[in-house]
């Protein structure tokens, strides 16, 4: 299995929410991570999270030994996440997060704010690694 996160792990991963300890095994086991994955992380973090920058920082330092090539927000994940978002009503941030997993070829995307069990393209399950948490 190669497996892509989404920015909601990401965010469960560095708090103390319950779902922690699930989010850090998959940041350890997942395969590759995109450059709007830590973009979204960057925002929770300091908008919803009030986080300091520093705090940030260190935690991006974190998932870049992690994930030392994220896939990039290019013109074919770009190209992949419109067709997706449009094809599968999801929102366009939504939609550059599932075309990335995609583009690098992952057949699994742990995201808790998709639609779990959804297969895309015949390649890409979309799985809520938080559903027995609740």
């Amino acid at each position: 299995m190669r497996a892509f996160i989404d920015s909601n792990v990401v965010v469960y991963a560095f708090s103390t929410d319950r779902r922690a300890s699930v989010a850090l095994t998959l940041l350890d086991t997942a395969a590759a991570i995109g450059v709007q994955t830590l973009n979204e992380f960057v925002y929770a973090s300091r908008r919803r999270g009030g986080r300091e920058w520093a705090e940030i920082e260190q935690h991006l330092a974190r998932l870049r030994r992690l994930f030392p090539a994220p896939v990039p927000l290019d013109l074919a994940v770009h190209e992949a996440g419109i067709r997706v978002a449009r094809e599968h009503r999801l929102q366009l941030w939504d939609g550059m997060i599932v075309g990335a997993a995609l583009v690098s070829g992952c057949d699994v995307l742990w995201s808790e704010d998709m639609h779990h069990g959804l297969v895309i393209e015949d390649q890409l399950r979309i799985l809520n690694p938080f559903a027995a948490v609740h």
